[in-house]
């Protein structure tokens, strides 16, 4: 009676450990796929210049301050845009508001308006 006790002890823990390492449990299905062509007011944001925009291959150069919620110091850098349509009146010398983080290892804007 103990052994089977023990017995099932074990592979409620086995099977503990395979549901924890499971892909789907980083709950990345819950984040949203396209965002808005303007900044949400819950996200920081950071002054820049546009120095090209790409819109084929959905990238936006940036010459940027720093990137608190990124910890990146200030530089020109490659963005990949979270919505293609973010870039459709971007043009070179555009001074800007942007939103960024890094989704699966890629640093992307994820909203943009130009600066007043």
């Amino acid at each position: 009676m103990i052994s089977r006790f023990f017995m099932l002890a074990a592979a409620l823990n086995l099977s503990t450990a395979v549901l924890a390492q499971s892909p789907n449990t980083d709950h990345s299905a819950h984040r949203p796929v396209d965002a808005p062509a303007s900044v949400p007011a819950s996200q920081p944001t950071t002054e820049g210049e546009v120095r090209k925009v790409d819109k084929l291959q959905g990238k936006v150069t940036l010459r940027h301050g720093r990137i608190e919620n990124l910890n990146m110091a200030p530089m020109t850098m490659v963005f990949t845009a979270a919505d293609s349509t973010l870039l459709e009146r971007l043009n070179p010398g555009d001074k800007v508001r942007f939103s960024a983080e890094k989704r699966n290892g890629v640093f992307t804007v994820t909203g943009i308006e130009l600066a007043n």
